[in-house]
């Protein structure tokens, strides 16, 4: 596993160890970045159930100006703060040692949006739609927030709320990635 471009390009990250996780791989993490990018121009991201944090990274790496990566995992708290310091700038990464419901609360009392939200939870959670909902609930989104999410068999459309958009899905083998942009709904 490595960065794959921008101004981190080519660095190592470290795998958590066990199979309590499953990272992103190079080819996903490319393709995905293709899929919304593949270049930023600022913004806030992010990583929920960040497992090695690589997604929230790349986004960095790639422009973004500060990524949140959150994940409850004891090991994966630990690699997360390793492939933090590989960037050699730290400022722009806050790791939330939490669940993904606590952190989500915690934003929204502090009035935090996202320009990206990456959701890569454990497959068998089936949560998206369920999340999505919590991220307009909780006024986590912006107008034209981009919501990526890596599932193991195509997203029940039926569980996404209707101001997202769908912007495109792509197989890869077992895994699954969609791409939504939600837009506020003027009156």
């Amino acid at each position: 596993m490595r960065i794959i471009t921008g101004k981190f390009g080519g660095r190592r990250l470290t795998a958590v160890p066990g199979t309590k996780t499953r990272p992103t791989t190079d080819k996903v993490k490319e393709a995905m970045f293709s899929m919304i990018g593949p270049y930023f121009d600022g913004g806030q991201v992010l990583d929920l159930f960040a497992g090695t944090g690589g997604l929230g990274i790349e986004a960095v790496s790639r422009g973004c100006d500060h990524a949140y990566l959150v994940d409850k995992q004891r090991q994966a708290q630990l690699v997360i703060t390793q492939n933090i310091a590989v960037t050699k700038a730290p400022e722009q990464f806050t790791l939330r040692r939490q669940a993904a419901e606590t952190a989500l609360a915690e934003f929204s009392a502090s009035e935090q949006q996202f320009d990206l939200i990456f959701l890569d939870p454990p497959y068998r959670f089936k949560i998206i739609g369920t999340l999505l909902t919590k991220f307009v609930a909780l006024n986590l989104v912006n107008d034209q927030s981009l919501i990526v999410a890596e599932t193991d068999e195509a997203v029940d459309l039926a569980t996404i709320p209707e101001a997202y958009h769908f912007v495109k899905t792509h197989d890869y083998g077992l895994t699954h990635v969609t791409v939504w942009r939600y837009q506020k709904e003027t009156v």
